[in-house]
């Protein structure tokens, strides 16, 4: 570009008087605002210097406006609402289960303010933390004692830290699980000072393994589930409460792994038995670890109960401080827990358990009502209701397949990966899935009062162009 062209670009102080950029003032702190045009217009000047053929300048209002817009774009939060409709219910990317009504007025009641977290108030004595949702815990597993840390890679970590460093334990080897991230058993088992003793095979392990595995090194026995994987076929497997009493007798504690973390049959939805944390406890399991934003349907947590001896022992260790929960995670697992005291209020008010109790026939309407709505916005050719399976996710039942229905769109112009970019990035931003050059909304886990901001989401998309960001066009 011809260096009378760069001198042609407007001045930071020429554009704060314009219009687009004057009214972004009151929204956006000024230094936003002047940093955003230097920032733009740097990144102008570089692109017309390395282009190979010469650039046309925006008329100064253009320019104003398209600075405006991208420093909006550029001023969005990064962790956005989404509307899932991928149909993956447990979505890790979009933040696994949706928290209940309940939940968030409590989390919006606490964070207003100072609460008593670690205070008792009857006596006005420190208290611990966790003694907010520990007799809901106790109550709804049968367990002596609680403990909640973030998540339950956590612990893991921590439990085994407690009671098994410097000692060994004994794990099938057809539960050494990988999870998302690279989350490996074995990793963890090392991390925290024990030594992994493996039994059994891959396929086949049998009580006899554990019991011949056990010596004076032994710290306990593991038993994982196996929440993302199956083996299936010539397989063998020991029962919690076979291995519970063996750990009883050998007075070796087990520990119990069951990830997902179902307080309630997940057979009621038609759907396969997951490990029931208060039947563990019920089957002679010592120590339970389990999560709290899988199919709890609560906030991200590690859950930990079991014999008061073992939990108090865990509660005390070092570790606890560096992996302890906030107020508003433990603002949020109460609420969630008191909904579980009636199985008909959790169903009707835990939103994961809500979404797998939705019927097929009440999907199958409202597909049908929403895809003539779609196929009448200009950014869609054609939009059908079609019946299709969708999955748990978050590292939960993987084989169980779970009848849903979708809208299925064909985009008017461009392809489907652009029209799946569009409402991924529009607002309110959709997430749907790619699936035989469609994309498909999958209402199984679309909040109803979701369906009309999709209809919305839709109707504002102006067409398949993409945002020309901080460059200046090129007409060569």
């Amino acid at each position: 570009m011809p260096s009378n062209m760069l001198r042609n670009i407007p001045s930071v102080h020429e554009l704060l008087e314009s219009q687009p950029l004057k009214r972004l003032t009151d929204t956006v702190s000024r230094n936003v605002v002047v940093s955003g045009i230097r920032t733009f217009l740097d990144n102008m000047r570089t692109e017309a210097k390395n282009a190979a053929a010469e650039m046309n300048l925006p008329t100064p209002p253009d320019l104003a406006e398209r600075i405006a817009q991208w420093i909006l774009t550029e001023e969005q939060p990064p962790l956005r609402p989404v509307i899932n409709a991928t149909g993956i219910l447990l979505h890790t990317g979009l933040g696994r289960a949706p928290l209940a009504a309940e939940a968030v007025a409590e989390i919006e009641t606490l964070v207003q303010g100072y609460c008593s977290l670690e205070v008792d108030l009857d006596t006005g004595e420190r208290s611990h933390r966790v003694h907010a949702v520990t007799k809901l815990l106790k109550e709804l597993t049968g367990a002596e004692a609680a403990a909640v840390v973030n998540n339950n890679a956590g612990a893991t970590l921590l439990t085994l830290a407690a009671l098994a460093a410097g000692g060994e334990v004994i794990v099938s080897r057809g539960e050494l699980i990988e999870i998302g991230g690279s989350f490996r058993l074995p990793d963890v088992m090392a991390a925290s000072g024990a030594t992994l003793r493996e039994v059994g095979t891959t396929n086949k392990t049998r009580i006899r393994d554990y019991i011949n595995a056990i010596g004076d090194e032994t710290a306990a026995l593991m038993k994982v589930h196996t929440s993302n994987y199956l083996v299936v076929g010539f397989t063998e497997d020991v029962s919690i409460a076979e291995l519970a009493a063996t750990g009883k007798v050998r007075q070796r504690p087990v520990i119990h792994d069951i990830g997902s973390g179902a307080l309630m049959d997940m057979e009621v939805f038609g759907l396969s038995h997951e490990p029931l944390v208060r039947a563990s406890i019920k089957a002679g399991a010592d120590v339970v670890l389990f999560s709290g934003d899988k199919l709890l349907g609560g906030p991200q947590c590690g859950i930990i109960v079991g014999r008061r001896a073992l939990v108090d022992k865990i509660a005390r260790h070092p570790l606890m401080r560096a992996l302890r929960v906030g107020k508003l995670t433990l603002a949020a697992l109460w609420a969630t827990l008191r909904l579980y005291r009636d199985s008909q209020i959790a169903l009707q008010s835990v939103p994961l358990l809500t979404l797998l109790n939705t019927s097929t026939e009440n999907l199958k309407n409202r597909a049908e009502r929403l895809a003539p709505q779609l196929a009448a916005t200009s950014a869609i050719c054609s939009a059908s209701a079609i019946e299709n399976e969708c999955f748990l996710g978050g590292g939960s039942m993987p084989s169980q397949r779970i009848p849903t229905w979708c809208v299925a769109l064909a985009p008017a112009q461009g392809g489907v990966d652009l029209l799946a970019k569009q409402l991924r990035t529009g607002i309110p931003s959709v997430f749907g899935r790619v699936h035989q050059d469609r994309l498909l909304l999958d209402l199984r886990s679309v909040m109803p009062g979701q369906d009309m901001q999709i209809v919305e989401a839709i109707a504002a998309l102006a067409g398949p162009s993409e945002n020309p960001g901080p460059a200046a066009e090129s007409s060569g």
